[in-house]
């Protein structure tokens, strides 16, 4: 493995956002960004228009912030690029509907380099692209005096085509809980990275870049899903979001959940090993893969790549791990907290 370079790399002033300024970098970074199927006026306008063929408009958005969710060091632009689009494309799937386009806020302090920008709208580009999505417009800002830091928050928009939307409030008892997608793998990637490594092995490509299941959400929504959440914070820290808007116990089944993401043994395993925990640590709390967690009725035929991994039942709301509390068994597995606390 080697070693990561410094957090900020020495930039070429020439290129610095500072001395292409601000238009300069807007032509640079739309050059890049593709073009929405869906948009009658694209980005370089006062707003963008787009058509709604559902008539309906799903909306979402993520902020992510330099040293809290990547780091430069870690990860190129083009890899923020997709894991910002990543994070909330992922939001537009779980409720069942199809990205249609992206709008980005940017803060950066004078001296980011432009062609590091280019990089991050080549990422965004790559991730909307198979959907037919885009950037459609955005702003761009200097980063508060002594501020190092860049903060990009993207909003991503969907069309439902004729769906109903599905929340996180629709689980019933008697549901089965199923999962797509992986989990484990950017949490996994993440630890590898904390202990001073950076070779592009499986997690650390995959919390650098994670791959959600997009398909899976609309497919859940048309195979009749009561309810259904992203697992940007963690399985057990999502699940316990449907199980309070719900109002049921989440019941999760660990023998489920090793033959959905521990077997056969990969790279969760030889990293657990090296680093002296357990798997269904990542597993269990780990976030960022962006993987779907939804319900569905006991009879119902799920999609391909839906496995399921444990039912709801009555009471709540709860989130158990064969029958025993969540915070229980993520502590006993070495974790703080059951996921990912934003002001934690």
């Amino acid at each position: 493995m080697t070693r990561p370079r410094p957090l900020v790399p020495t930039p070429d002033r020439a290129d610095s956002v500072g001395v292409v300024g601000e238009f300069g970098v807007i032509a640079r970074v739309l050059a890049r960004s593709g073009t929405a199927a869906l948009a009658d006026v694209g980005p370089g306008d006062d707003a963008a228009v787009l058509r709604t063929p559902d008539g309906r408009v799903v909306a979402c958005t993520d902020v992510l912030v330099e040293g809290r969710h990547f780091r430069r060091d870690w990860s190129s632009g083009a890899d923020v690029g997709h894991k910002a689009a990543a994070a909330n494309l992922a939001d537009i799937a779980a409720m069942g509907a199809v990205p249609t386009a992206l709008l980005v806020g940017l803060a950066c302090p004078a001296d980011t380099p432009a062609t590091w920008l280019e990089e991050v709208a080549d990422g965004l580009a790559a991730e909307c692209a198979p959907f037919g999505a885009a950037v459609v417009g955005g702003d761009t800002v200097a980063s508060a005096p002594g501020s190092a830091a860049v903060v990009l928050s993207v909003t991503a928009l969907g069309d439902l085509g004729g769906r109903a939307p599905v929340t996180r409030g629709g689980a019933r008892p008697g549901d089965v809980v199923a999962v797509a997608g992986r989990l484990g793998w950017s949490a996994c990637g993440l630890a590898v990275l904390r202990r001073g490594f950076a070779s592009p092995i499986a997690a650390v490509t995959a919390h650098r870049r994670p791959i959600p299941p997009y398909a899976a959400g609309p497919a859940a929504a048309d195979a009749g899903a009561t309810a259904m959440c992203d697992t940007s914070d963690g399985l057990l820290a999502d699940a316990g979001h449907l199980a309070a808007d719900s109002g049921v116990v989440v019941e999760l089944d660990r023998d489920a959940l090793t033959r959905a993401f521990l077997d056969p043994p990969g790279p969760l395993q030889q990293v657990a090993a090296a680093l002296g925990g357990d798997p269904m640590l990542w597993v269990l709390t780990g976030g960022e893969d962006h993987a779907l967690v939804a319900t569905f009725p006991a009879d119902a035929a799920l999609p391909a790549g839906w496995q399921v991994v444990g039912r709801v039942g009555a009471g709540g709301p709860a989130v158990r791990v064969d029958g025993r509390p969540a915070a229980d068994v993520a502590a006993d597995l070495g974790a703080e907290g059951t996921g990912h606390v934003h002001f934690g």
